[in-house]
């Protein structure tokens, strides 16, 4: 049997969200040996809060991750379904040695913290044959603790300062995991994907879209009214896209005015229509001293062939188009492309390197 200070050793180890996860619950299975653990969070979106399992452990079987970018929202249960890690988010406080029923065994609820936008906390809950002792409950907690610390600090690496977006230092592998949705290291450690991903896939016209999001004049604001008050619009702006955007989407700020969105959606006429929606958003608003402001973007669709900067160039040249165009408008890179105004390839001179 491992012992627990190798386990914490093999738990900081990681630098990544996924994997931290399956250390955390291999070092559990390893010292606590518990039937089943389970990760859930509580995801906010339309006003609806619902329990997404983002991934699942079971003694003797392949572990299961769920990426949120492609979990299906209307098919998750309720809030209220699952008591207990209600309370458990609610509180922070270990709920423990719930019954669940003959021959079920019993369950420990643990809070967690949340993974940021859209994540309204999260829980891990521990399956046992018998009720958690003291020394095991102490156990968990220690771990589960260090298991938090880890996340905070990914945060703090993977966070703008600012806004509580993603930065562009997190871009590529959320990149490349959309290009690549069956996840190929996933299947290398012996992890099982979500099984509807495969049926997804199919779907007509499903792919993921580039947004890039540039406010109109900004400068101008900073000028005229200062940083710090520049420094509250831009506050205001990232919340106005965690309100208009799903839990799933990724949101980010890439530096100054300029922010990014990868989302999955069914297609040119969704992806226009979501955009706008933001874009009207903007407009409507009432920026306290500064009143109204507008913001230009630029979207595409991702390629299987497409590197980050490829995709963010593109998105940039319909950014360019739409603020030559008079701003406050989205624009969609194919469409310049049909009307001779952009060229559908990056040629490899035009990368810029950063």
């Amino acid at each position: 049997m491992t012992s627990p200070f190798q386990s914490l050793a093999g738990l900081t180890a990681h630098r990544n969200r996924e994997l931290l996860d399956l250390a955390l619950a291999k070092a559990l299975m390893d010292v606590v040996n518990p039937r089943r653990l389970v990760f859930a969070a509580l995801v906010e979106q339309g006003g609806r809060c619902h329990w997404l399992e983002r991934a699942r452990f079971e003694q003797g079987e392949q572990p299961c991750l769920v990426d949120p970018m492609w979990a299906d929202f209307d098919s998750l249960p309720p809030d209220q379904a699952f008591p207990d890690r209600l309370a458990c988010v609610r509180s922070l406080q270990v709920q423990n040695a719930r019954p669940l029923g003959q021959g079920h065994g019993f369950v420990a609820t643990f809070p967690i913290q949340g993974d940021g936008d859209g994540d309204a906390g999260s829980v891990l809950e521990v399956h046992s044959a018998q009720p958690l002792e003291p020394r095991m409950l102490e156990l968990v907690t220690c771990m589960q603790g260090v298991y938090r610390n880890m996340k905070s600090l990914l945060d703090y690496s993977e966070r703008d300062s600012l806004t509580g977006l993603l930065n562009r230092k997190s871009f590529d592998d959320a990149f490349f995991k959309a290009l690549s949705p069956l996840h190929t290291d996933k299947v290398a450690l012996g992890v099982r994907v979500d099984p509807l991903i495969d049926r997804r896939l199919s779907v007509p016209g499903e792919g993921y879209w580039l947004g890039m999001l540039d406010i109109d004049h900004f400068k101008l604001v900073n000028d005229r009214f200062g940083h710090l008050i520049g420094d509250e619009v831009l506050l205001l702006v990232a919340r106005l896209l965690r309100h208009s955007f799903r839990f799933h989407d990724r949101l980010y700020r890439f530096g100054g005015e300029e922010f990014v969105v990868l989302m999955r959606c069914a297609g040119l006429g969704q992806a226009q229509a979501v955009f706008d929606r933001y874009r009207q958003a903007m407009e409507s608003c009432v920026f306290p001293q500064v009143g109204t402001i507008t913001i230009s973007i630029g979207i595409t669709q991702l390629r299987p062939t497409d590197n980050p900067t490829q995709a963010l160039d593109r998105a940039d040249q319909a950014v360019y188009a739409a603020k030559s165009a008079g701003r406050n408008r989205v624009i969609d890179h194919a469409e310049l492309v049909r009307q001779g105004q952009a060229s559908a390839e990056v040629k490899a001179g035009d990368v810029e390197l950063f």
